[in-house]
């Protein structure tokens, strides 16, 4: 059986710039649903009818000439121009000559922006038990991003019970679950944001103990000190720039940063904001990037501990769909407008 496939490529290469919704362009192509019989290194692929694929603002440096991070990490390599971008997503397996998985197994991992996708040899995927929970969960919440949250709230920042936590980006599909994780553990959460509703948001569906809307701020570091009288404790960086440099100045001594995104900077040449080093070393401050890949051994862990406050009501969930691959473009460009809530999702067709 063949089927038309629609996916979504890149024109050229993005650099200095926020990315367009014309930056992309909509592709078809015939696929066969089939493994032929001795097909050589294709003999252990996967073909997987798409549900659900992640957007994600990292995507960004792997569209630019040079980004540092394309030589860091494999999943951040460059992308090229008129090839299927891949991302994490969720499908059913509708052939398979993969030892590993068989005819309709739900799978979650690495594959396409498009309708189907060939997984060569299958091995960036892993079979998926949804628990009772909406498959969406499993990109966000029960996904790399909640998995990005909870491993960088409580192994890089290693919190105490009392602590003032400072959270940017605070409405984000990492950083909300990062402020519920804070409070639950019981600490004191301030979030920023970039509207009105989302700082509502913030102080009344998640239950931060307080937020502000970064763009009616003039100086972030009296901002900070406004709500962080006594100190920042933690700060979980998912911006950069000038709110990391903000941030430093009111951290107090033994302060711990993860940074875990710089937003600010993915589409910017110039005017970057820097801390002042020497309140780093004199306050003897803890700053640690990261990246999820370190921490997949805690799946288990944040996958029981999470799925439990999600039974019992405790934490909510910020999902933001959009429908149809048609709509991955303006998905990932609002990403750099703000216009998500929450874990960013596109539904590309029917379970």
């Amino acid at each position: 059986m063949q089927v038309t496939n629609k996916y979504v490529t890149l024109k050229s290469l993005i650099d200095g710039s926020k990315p367009q919704e014309s930056d992309f362009e909509l592709k078809t192509a015939t696929l066969r649903l089939s493994i032929e019989p001795g097909s050589g290194s294709g003999s252990e692929d996967v073909v997987l009818k798409i549900f659900y694929v992640s957007i994600d603002p990292y995507q960004i440096n792997r569209m630019k000439t040079v980004s540092s991070t394309q030589k860091l990490v494999s999943s951040a390599e460059r992308i090229t121009p008129g090839q299927a971008i891949s991302a994490q997503g969720i499908g059913r397996v509708v052939a398979s000559k993969n030892p590993e998985f068989k005819k309709d197994d739900l799978v979650v991992g690495l594959i396409n922006w498009e309708e189907y996708t060939i997984v060569k040899g299958g091995n960036t995927l892993r079979k998926l038990d949804p628990m009772g929970f909406p498959l969406y969960y499993h990109l966000g919440v029960l996904g790399l991003s909640g998995l990005t949250a909870y491993a960088g709230f409580f192994e890089v920042c290693k919190p105490k019970k009392g602590e003032k936590v400072f959270v940017s980006a605070a409405c984000g599909s990492v950083g909300n679950l990062v402020g519920q994780y804070a409070k639950l553990f019981g600490c004191h959460v301030v979030g920023s944001a970039g509207t009105k509703q989302k700082v509502e948001l913030l102080k009344g569906k998640l239950g931060f103990d307080d937020a502000f809307n970064y763009k009616e701020e003039t100086d972030l570091k009296s901002t900070l000190k406004r709500y962080f009288p006594d100190g920042i404790d933690i700060y979980f960086d998912n911006v950069g720039g000038k709110m990391l440099e903000a941030s430093v100045a009111n951290m107090n001594p033994f302060g711990r940063i993860a940074v875990c995104g710089v937003i600010s900077e993915y589409t910017m040449n110039e005017g970057r904001a820097a801390p002042e080093m020497i309140d780093v070393v004199y306050k003897r401050l803890k700053v640690q990037g990261f990246l999820v890949v370190d921490y997949l051994k805690s799946m288990d862990d944040f996958i029981s501990t999470t799925s439990n406050y999600l039974k019992d009501g405790k934490i909510h969930v910020l999902e933001d769909i959009s429908n149809g691959v048609e709509s991955i473009p303006s998905a990932f460009v609002g990403l750099f407008h703000g216009h998500n809530v929450g874990k960013k999702v596109v539904k590309v067709g029917d379970e």
